[in-house]
């Protein structure tokens, strides 16, 4: 190593030594999995993403609360990992980048609530709710997002949306410290949440006693209707675009002719035309050059101008 500040480079990523320094210290002491320069495709739904600088699982809470107060003692960025509307450019994402997947405890409290820690699946608390009789997620069928994930982006469907459920969340703060919020003090909006800034590692989830029989049988329905209408054995994120105002976006997309268009690996799902899937070896650029062929040709052709449900992050 260079300890003169001079521009030496670490071969393997060609950045200079002294960030890979800080970003040692940054995950310094963590117990959970620590991977340098770590291809992002294993970790999104998308199975598309260039490499992180540094991607950390940390074991637990307090793993979280470590390497958020170093990171941000060595001012390093931090990005966290868990809604499946995500694309990471080929480049992948610089600083220090969080998976949650080891935080993945339930608990029950009284009230018909569960605290669900941020890596939680939806799928496994849902089904952990039916075991229990609890009624109230039946609308997240299918999601495969974390619950953190979720929250962070007000996930939903026709049947429903996070917030209808967040009774609380906890946060660790950019500076490492636990914090609590109310539901009442997050702003929940179409596809987003506005939130203190930091980690989401736990969800209070407010539901409500049912019977476990019907809360299977919606489960079952809803799953139904999105495996016969939504392209889910391919690797996709999810809906690309948002629905305009008392149309659909799915609609828009087919309507305009481009249901079926592909650019590379990354084509517009012949299933569902508000989704784009990943037929094998689809780059990041493949899928951001499809949605710009569509945006265009939409507001050509219909004079509508669809937003982007689909988060994009990562170096350019």
């Amino acid at each position: 190593m260079a300890h003169d500040g001079s521009m030496h480079t670490d071969g393997a990523k060609g950045r200079p030594m002294r960030e890979r320094r800080r970003l040692e210290f940054a995950v310094a002491g963590v117990r959970g999995v620590v991977r340098f320069n770590a291809p992002l495709k294993e970790y999104t739904s998308f199975h598309i993403g260039g490499p992180a600088d540094v991607l950390v699982e940390p074991a637990d809470v307090e793993d979280v609360v470590q390497l958020t107060r170093q990171t941000h003692e060595q001012k390093l960025p931090i990005f966290v990992l868990g809604g499946t509307n995500l694309l990471v450019r080929d480049k992948g994402i610089r600083g220090v980048v969080v998976s949650l997947g080891k935080l993945r405890a339930i608990k029950e409290e009284p009230g018909s609530v569960l605290y669900a820690e941020g890596g939680v699946g939806m799928p496994t608390l849902i089904g952990h709710a039916i075991r229990r009789s609890l009624a109230g997620l039946e609308w997240a069928a299918g999601i495969p997002g974390t619950v953190a994930g979720c929250v962070v982006m007000n996930a939903g469907t026709r049947l429903g949306e996070m917030k209808d459920s967040v009774k609380a969340v906890r946060i660790v703060s950019p500076k490492g410290a636990l914090m609590d919020c109310s539901a009442e003090a997050i702003e929940f909006g179409y596809r987003r949440a506005t939130l203190p800034k930091g980690v989401v590692v736990g969800v209070w989830l407010q539901l409500r006693s049912g019977v476990r029989a019907d809360i299977e049988k919606v489960v079952k329905d809803y799953l139904h209707y999105r495996r016969d209408t939504q392209p889910l054995t391919l690797p996709s994120a999810g809906c690309v675009f948002k629905n305009p105002l008392n149309d659909s976006a799915g609609r828009v997309v087919e309507a305009t002719g481009f249901k079926g268009t592909s650019v590379g690996d990354a084509q517009v799902s012949m299933k569902h035309a508000n989704f784009i899937v990943n037929q094998g070896q689809a780059s990041a650029s493949d899928v951001l050059s499809l949605i710009k062929k569509i945006r265009t040709g939409i507001v050509r052709k219909a004079g509508i101008k669809l937003e982007l449900e689909l988060k994009i992050v990562g170096e350019v």
